[in-house]
């Protein structure tokens, strides 16, 4: 295994981490809309076609219907959240591999780098939650015709008007379920893959554009094969009307096993591919170039 770069500054973390996450926001978000819509659909009556037939259809009908604005609505508050909550993210793995260390040389195994990737998973949580329950209600309110939310802001009012900080929070459950362990697989692999590409006698430090891009798309992939299922629940759970599902993620599971099989437990899995390999090698490149950068401008900070 390649030795890894001790330490990181944690100031430096942030500004890297969030330029990271707009990066993957931007990059990824069209995707995104398409994998919640497709999540969301209502369940079709008898005899009736589906909304969406698949991916590629409702990225059709999503791009005549509202254009290219209707595949980036919603995306105010995941670029609001993504500064402090890559920050968070990376600081969080930062730390969970530092806790692990006797000395500040010490090379972590895998298994060490996917304790402290879970650990990330905790601290995102926080910012992420939130988040992702107004991403969630503005990507699908387009979708039914109907304009309850004026924005991002209007929708966080609203939630809290109506529910409090709960209301607010709604699938915070679901998301420590979807972020910790994808979170572990993430960091996991992308150090991984670092570390079979970098060259003999070179530091990881010193890996070309592509081969970041590579691993950072591939850890994407990895992440997003652990984290579809609880993601699904969690759209589904965060989107419903108040008191639809009164014990929570269970009932959500319930309901979709019983009217639609265990594969609808990876609906919007196709969205989610296509999306994961480029959105996640932007945010691991911008995180890097970042962290050049800064250590080129700042390298006592």
């Amino acid at each position: 295994m390649a030795k890894q770069p001790q330490p990181i500054s944690p100031l430096k973390n942030f500004f890297a981490g969030g330029f990271g996450g707009v990066c993957l926001v931007f990059v990824g978000h069209p995707l995104d809309t398409i994998k919640v819509r497709l999540q969301t659909q209502p369940k079709p009556q008898p005899g009736q076609a589906p909304l969406y037939s698949g991916t590629f259809d409702c990225f059709r009908k999503t791009l005549i219907g509202e254009g290219v604005r209707g595949l980036y609505r919603g995306m105010a508050a995941p670029i609001v959240g993504v500064t402090p909550m890559f920050a968070v993210c990376f600081f969080g793995f930062g730390l969970g591999k530092r806790l692990q260390q006797r000395k500040p040389d010490d090379v972590l195994t895998y298994p060490q780098l996917f304790a402290a990737g879970m650990l990330s998973g905790v601290f995102t949580t926080v910012i992420m939650a939130p988040g992702e329950r107004i991403k969630c209600l503005l990507q699908i309110q387009a979708a039914t015709g109907e304009t309850k939310y004026s924005g991002s802001l209007d929708c966080a009012k609203q939630l809290y008007r109506e529910a409090g900080i709960r209301g607010v929070y709604k699938g915070t459950v679901l998301t420590l379920m979807r972020d910790v362990p994808a979170s572990g697989m993430y960091f996991m692999t992308y150090e991984w893959l670092k570390n079979i590409l970098t060259p003999e006698g070179k530091s990881v430090s010193d890996l070309s554009v592509p081969r970041i891009l590579f691993a950072g798309g591939l850890a994407g992939i990895f992440n997003w094969a652990v984290a579809i299922p609880p993601d699904v629940l969690k759209s589904r759970f965060q989107t419903a009307p108040a008191g639809k599902y009164p014990n929570g993620f269970r009932d959500v599971l319930r309901e979709l096993i019983r009217e639609e099989g265990v594969a609808s437990l990876y609906k919007g899995f196709t969205a989610v591919m296509i999306r994961a390999f480029p959105a996640n090698a932007a945010c691991f490149l911008g995180f890097e170039v970042a962290m050049k950068f800064l250590n080129w401008v700042a390298p006592g900070l």
